[in-house]
């Protein structure tokens, strides 16, 4: 498998980018040796961790995600089926390496001060494009060991599988729609509506491959 190819670049794009600004943050002296680490349900900040080790622990897994995802198909033993979603695949690859890259710099970037943006208006418009990302995707997966809708009954059947994906993609692309209008309700609520949301869209083809392959 090739790593350095134009499509590849793009996700390494993200990768350096992050990683630059880690290091620049890093090294600025307004930046506080605690930085924020968890929000709760409110969007206040109840756990710090150091300056040191969030931008380890965050790069490193950024670079982990990465390889993980290269390299997974390689001793997936349904790795034939990956070259007709190849593309998706690597779509999906990129929004998940984005969504962490962003993350780390909106961490960087509040612990520096230079962002006032709360976590609830990040994170939920964040999370729900992602979702919606997914949705469009699902469909296109073919079945594998590693990504998509999992299940003993998906992994038994191509008919369960691809059944169960179309579903999936209708769910997930709800799921990102509705979970975005929780920001417009209090911190608190829109805590709660949008993980509500989003264990359901996500829930939800887990429970129809059953009902799926009963009916197979």
């Amino acid at each position: 498998m090739k790593i350095i190819t134009i499509k590849e670049g793009f996700v390494w794009f993200f990768i350096v980018l992050a990683l630059i600004i880690g290091a620049t943050v890093y090294k600025a002296p307004c930046v506080p040796d605690q930085i924020p680490s968890h929000w709760n349900a409110q969007g206040e900040v109840d756990g710090y961790a150091s300056k040191q080790f969030t931008v380890l622990f965050f790069g490193g897994m950024i670079l982990a995600v990465y390889l993980l995802t290269l390299f997974l198909p390689l001793i997936d033993p349904l790795k034939r089926n990956y070259s007709s979603f190849a593309g998706s695949y690597f779509l999906l690859r990129l929004t998940i390496i984005a969504f962490f890259c962003l993350l780390y710099v909106f961490v960087l970037f509040s612990a520096a001060g230079w962002s006032k943006l709360k976590i609830n208006y990040f994170i939920i418009p964040l999370i729900s494009a992602m979702m919606i990302v997914f949705g469009i995707l699902m469909p296109k997966i073919k079945r594998n060991y590693f990504v998509g809708v999992r299940t003993p009954w998906t992994l038994h059947s191509d008919a369960v599988w691809t059944k169960t994906h179309k579903f999936a993609g209708r769910t997930f692309m709800a799921g990102g729609v509705l979970s975005f209008f929780s920001v417009f309700f209090s911190a608190y609520s829109s805590f709660w509506i949008f993980m509500t949301i989003i264990l359901l869209a996500s829930l939800s083809p887990v429970i129809y491959s059953y009902l799926i392959h009963r009916k197979v």
